[in-house]
Parts: structure tokens; C-alpha cells; sequence
């Protein structure tokens, strides 16, 4: 009964965690060229949405999915130009892109829905790998999980190697920390940030998608909750690397399934203490790293080219 619990309790951990390291992943990529992604949020949420319409109408996950990513891009398309080539304050730009999703989601979310956050969803089934699925304790972990589990350790993996051994890396490293040195290298600075944003909001965005298809199965107003602001503070605590900033999304999540099975086991303490919990230990993890994180030299900084 035990190994049950603590097996259904990591399951519930790895779950809420998911959607965090998508929207950390992708402000990893936008932050490593400079540009600050308060717009997580959004992407999240934009994500969410479109993937949920795309499923109720099509019926389809997959094509819901697909619809996510794409909506996702097009999120950080406009925060890039905003940043980039507009040279708008990216604080600024990323408040407004959270803003505005947040009230068109909702309003239209009335227009497809009938005004019902009820409507449930094809969503995306586990993919059950036989044998290995019946170990005890990391059976149901490890080995009875859907698309975006897996796809989170994969790209968790791919990340790092690309950000640390690839040619691609090095250069998003450089815009990041020393945009007029890469352009004095014959990079384009403009280009490959407006790249990494863009791959930023598509990476969010299937954190969003992962939400409404596999987590509840159905789109809800502000169903992101804070989480893209979660994802900037795990991305601070661990220290803009693929790895750290995981394993901070993974702490997150095992926090939020602490306190919805003290809510489940009936204690005195006001349910609006356990809610809080998961955002308390997120700012508390940012006090104990401010002085220990450093974050690329040029985020935040617009690049002005030399004409």
C-alpha cells in the first residue's frame, strides 16, 4: 500500500512538471539570445486553447497538438518582432502578450464552447510499454506515460547537447552574452534571436497542449495558472541549463502533489495555504539563488545593429 502511494504520488510529480518544463525549456532558448520571455505565460494558455479547439472541432489530438505548436510560434513570432525589430521594452512586451491571450482565450473560448468549460476532448492515451509498465514503483513512472513525457526527456537531452557541443549553441550562447562580438563574427543577431524566440513559444505551447489533452481534457479560462511565471523562476533556479531548470520544474511539481494529497487527506489548515504552497516555494527558491544565478551578460538588452 505504500509502494502504491508513493508510486501513484511520483506519477502525480512527473504530470505536474511537464507542462513546466516545456515553458521552461522554452525560455531557455529565448533567454540564452537576450531576449527576456515574461510571455511564457501566454504561450502557455495560447497553446491551451487553439490545441483545444483544434481537437473538439477535428476530433483529432494529434491535429490538436499540431495546432498548439503552431499557435505557439506565431505567439513568439510577435514577441521577437516587438523585441527585435520594433526594440519595444521585452518586460513590456511579454505583460501585453499575457494580457491579450488571457482575454481573447477567454472570449472566444465562450464563442466555441457555448460558454461551458465542461466540454471534454479526445485526449492523448499513455503509451503502455508491456513488461517493463508492471515494475513495481517506476512501472506506472517510467513506462506508462504519453507522448509529451517522453518527448520532454528527449528534448531535456537534445537541449543540453545542442546548447554545449553544437555550432548552433555556441552562437546563441554568443548573441546572448556578447551580441556585437557574434555580429562582428558575421552572425546575425536579429536572426537568431527571432529563431529562438519563435522556437520558445512553439516549445511553451506544447506545454499549454499538453494541458487541455492530457491533464484535464478540456479548455478552462486562465487554465495556465501561473505556470509560466513558475517556469521563469525554475528557469532562475536552475541557472539557465537544460538540466538545472528541470530538475526545478521537477521540484515544483512534486510540491503542487504534496499539497492537492494534504488537501485529499482532510487536514484543518485553510485550502488557500496549500494552493499557495507551490508559489511560495518558488519564491523562496529565488531568494536563496539571487545571488548565486547569473543570467546571460545581454538579456533584456535590445541589439542595435551598426548601419
Amino acid at each position: 500500500m505504500t509502494i502504491n502511494f508513493f508510486s501513484d504520488y511520483l506519477v502525480a510529480s512527473l504530470r505536474l512538471a511537464v507542462p513546466l518544463a516545456f515553458a521552461t525549456l522554452g525560455g531557455l532558448y529565448s533567454e540564452r539570445s537576450g531576449v527576456l520571455n515574461i510571455a511564457l505565460e501566454g504561450m502557455l494558455l495560447t497553446g491551451a486553447f487553439t490545441s483545444a479547439v483544434a481537437t473538439f472541432y477535428t476530433e483529432n489530438p494529434w491535429l490538436g497538438m499540431l495546432a498548439g505548436l503552431i499557435s505557439g510560434g506565431i505567439v513568439g513570432l510577435l514577441h521577437a518582432f516587438l523585441c527585435v525589430s520594433l526594440y519595444v521594452d521585452q518586460l513590456v512586451s511579454g505583460l501585453a502578450i499575457n494580457l491579450v491571450a488571457a482575454g481573447l482565450t477567454s472570449f472566444l473560448a465562450r464563442l466555441v464552447f457555448d460558454g461551458s468549460n465542461t466540454q471534454r476532448l479526445v485526449g492523448i492515451e499513455p503509451i503502455i510499454i508491456p513488461g517493463l509498465a508492471n515494475i513495481p514503483l517506476f512501472g506506472a513512472l517510467l513506462f506508462q506515460q504519453n507522448i509529451f513525457v517522453y518527448l520532454i526527456f528527449i528534448l531535456v537531452i537534445l537541449t543540453t547537447y545542442t546548447l554545449f557541443n553544437t555550432s548552433f549553441g555556441l552562437t546563441l550562447r554568443a548573441v546572448g552574452e556578447y551580441p556585437q562580438a557574434a555580429a562582428t563574427a558575421g552572425v546575425s543577431v536579429q536572426r537568431v534571436r527571432y529563431l529562438a524566440v519563435v522556437l520558445s513559444g512553439c516549445l511553451a505551447s506544447l506545454g499549454g497542449a499538453y494541458l487541455s489533452l492530457v491533464e484535464v481534457r478540456y479548455f478552462a479560462e486562465g487554465m495556465s495558472a501561473g505556470k509560466g511565471f513558475i517556469a521563469i523562476a525554475a528557469l532562475i533556479f536552475g541557472k539557465w541549463h537544460p538540466i538545472g531548470s528541470a530538475v526545478a520544474c521537477l521540484l515544483f511539481g512534486t510540491t503542487e502533489a504534496l499539497q492537492l494529497r494534504i488537501q485529499a487527506l482532510g487536514t484543518n489548515l485553510p485550502y488557500q495555504f496549500l494552493v499557495m504552497l507551490p508559489y511560495a516555494i518558488a519564491l523562496l527558491a529565488l531568494v536563496s539563488k539571487q545571488n548565486r544565478s547569473t543570467p546571460p551578460a545581454a538579456l533584456g538588452v535590445p541589439y542595435f545593429p551598426k548601419s
